[in-house]
């Protein structure tokens, strides 16, 4: 279970209705199934020992002690099995039928779990049958053992771990005071649900909607076990639609599988961050029995997978309707800015690279909103030594085609005054050569919107910021920053996503600039290309994304990060390259937070940003060591 990530599976069983010994023979193959891939949280669904639809014969002597033998059959023969096991089983206790959960670990049966909300409607009729529990904890006496009997139970896993699981069955999920509530505010980072959920129109859409948003309110892992078509059909139909979630999440579900395994890993250290970044979610006493559970050390095989964009919905019509509100969000960031600062005029610095073409779309949607003519927009371009042919012409092509003021300011002049001002020799292609020209844009942006009543619009993304890839003082600089929270990958998608929508004249170039290497274009081009490709610098972007995904959003440390990355980006990237350039961004993540320390304003669009007036506050003078040292202790 190392870096928090925890195998768990739910299971529904081939069953024959009112046969506990056959029904318990499923199950024991199931458990032996589960062992053989270290799952280490296994449910079944509810009253899978006897089958859900037993009725009346519930109350029949014969069936409640075939169902106590089949259960004392499946404890002895999971002995070898290292997970914790959860089955449905009626339990008589003081002459009323109890729906529980039995709790099972290592040929030891460990607690029993009944159900709190007992439904009587619709389909349903299980008060004829069986009693609510809503007594405290007490301890029975089952198979010759103390058995702990109660919803109250959180079993904890062996410190250090972060696994604590909560039990509930079907209808607790559905009613306004689930017990999974409590239960995660005393502890618990996954709940268990045994359930026998039958299907009808438009129930399996509604099903998987409330499970993300329990998991995502709780912040917790949850797993649903559902009844499988083995149940009677006389007025239900049964699908075994299996469920794992996490945060919000579903991981992975499944319907009609019967004796097979549904499985996913929940990261129950992802979850107990999470929870400890949101200081709404209150930490509760509620006297809850935690009874310890320990598992086997070893390394949790991965079958989850984290996608290589995170930022990016993989799905197309998803991705679009994204990109779409995403442009919408800065669009009506910059329309307010625009307002409250009495701008007649914006002032684009655009280059023919992706970010300021990005920013230019952005404001041209701010103007439209505001009903303001396009030609108040002012876009600069500010040809010097690395400028190239292609990127001069796409920045006149788009800004024509938008029907913007466009203007070309040749720096080239007032870089070389500035070097023979500070004794900088031509011929020496230093920082000082590049931030040179950086800092002589900025100033022309800055005194031509002074000059016109208007405000600089920022272009830098959240990708560079993180990498510190601007001019302090430069291109770092702005009146507002629309790209401020759009890394480098989405980027990409909002301009393509624009192209795929705006008129032939437009698209074209848009397509064009998207086929341009990303640089900054301050060394002399070569042949009249473009000789500083950035990714050939810095490292590629996609993986410096995702590296800044997962260490920012989630808190992951460099070894799980990287863990996860080699599976990622496993057809694309080999572990030696993922840890060098994880290498690189850890270090260049800490020393250049100065620059983050003193933004300008900006819109948040998604769930990562560095502003420091809202998501992120580091101090610039913190020590990188920890988490260098574990980056490079790294064996690729």
């Amino acid at each position: 279970m190392r870096d928090g990530f925890v195998k768990v599976a739910a299971a529904s069983p081939e069953l024959r209705v009112a046969d506990p010994a056959y029904n318990a023979g499923k199950i024991v193959d199931l458990i032996r199934k589960a062992e053989g891939i270290g799952v280490k949280v296994l449910v079944f669904p509810e009253l899978a020992i006897t089958g859900y639809t037993c009725g009346d014969l519930f109350f029949q002597k014969s069936l409640q002690r075939a169902a106590d033998d089949a259960l004392l059959s499946i404890v002895k023969d999971s002995v070898s099995s290292d997970a914790l096991v959860f089955v449905g089983y009626p339990y008589l206790y003081r002459g009323k039928l109890y729906n529980t959960a039995a709790v099972i670990k290592s040929g030891k049966l460990l607690a029993l779990v009944p159900k709190k909300n007992i439904p009587t409607y619709g389909e349903f009729y299980e008060t004829r049958w069986f009693a609510s529990w809503s007594d405290d904890n007490t301890i029975v006496k089952l198979f010759d053992d103390d058995v702990i009997l109660g919803n109250k139970i959180i079993f904890d896993a062996s410190s250090p771990s972060t696994l604590a699981i909560g039990c509930e069955i079907c209808e607790d999920l559905w009613v306004p005071e689930s017990p999974s509530v409590r239960l995660a505010l005393n502890g618990a980072t996954v709940i268990v649900n045994l359930s026998a959920s039958d299907e009808i129109i438009g129930k399996e859409e509604y099903r998987k909607n409330l499970i993300s948003s329990v998991s995502a309110r709780l912040a917790a892992g949850y797993i649903y076990a559902d009844a499988s078509d083995g149940e009677s059909t006389t007025d239900m139909v049964f699908t075994g639609s299996n469920i794992i979630a996490e945060n919000g999440s579903i991981l992975t579900s499944s319907m009609f599988r019967n004796n097979e395994l549904t499985v996913s890993e929940i990261d129950t250290d992802k979850l107990v961050f999470e929870r400890g970044r949101m200081n709404t979610f209150s930490s509760e006493d509620d006297d809850y029995a935690h009874l310890s559970v320990s598992f086997h050390e070893e390394e949790t095989k991965l079958t989850r997978r984290f996608p290589t964009h995170p930022f990016v919905p993989a799905d197309e019509d998803e991705r679009n309707s994204r990109c779409e509100e995403i442009l919408t969000l800065q669009a009506y960031g910059l329309k307010k800015r625009l307002v409250a600062a009495h701008a007649s005029k914006a002032v684009v610095g655009l280059s023919g690279g992706l970010d300021s073409t990005l920013a230019l779309l952005v404001t041209v949607r701010a103007f439209d909103l505001l009903r303001r003519d396009r030609k108040d927009i002012i876009a600069i371009t500010m040809p010097c030594f690395g400028t190239t042919e292609r990127t001069r012409t796409n920045a006149e092509k788009l800004a024509e085609a938008l029907g913007v003021d466009f203007r070309t300011i040749n720096i080239t002049k007032s870089v070389l005054q500035h070097f023979e001002d500070i004794g900088q020799s031509v011929d020496d292609l230093s920082v000082t050569y590049e931030n040179g020209q950086a800092r002589e844009r900025t100033q022309v942006l800055m005194d031509v919107a002074n000059k016109n009543g208007g405000i600089v619009i920022g272009t830098g993304d959240l990708s560079e910021l993180a990498l510190g890839w601007a001019t302090y003082n430069g291109d770092h600089m702005s009146m507002y920053g629309v790209n401020s929270s759009i890394p480098k990958t989405l980027v990409r998608y909002l301009v393509r996503h624009t192209a795929d929508t705006m008129s032939n004249e437009a698209s074209l170039v848009l397509y064009d600039i998207l086929a341009t290497p990303v640089s900054p274009e301050l060394l002399p081009a070569k042949d009249g290309q473009i000789s500083q490709v950035t990714e050939n610098i810095v490292g590629p972007y996609e993986l410096h994304d995702f590296f800044l995904y997962y260490m920012v959003r989630f808190g992951f440390s460099p070894r799980k990060i990287f863990r996860i990355a080699c599976d990622s980006f496993r057809s694309d990237y080999s572990p030696a390259f993922i840890k060098k350039w994880l290498v690189v961004f850890v270090r260049r993540f800490f020393q250049q937070q100065f620059k983050r320390s003193c933004l300008p304003d900006g819109p948040k669009v998604g769930t990562v940003t560095l502003s420091p007036r809202s998501d992120w506050r580091m101090p610039s003078d913190a020590s990188s060591d920890a988490w260098l040292k574990e980056a490079e202790a790294i064996e690729a």
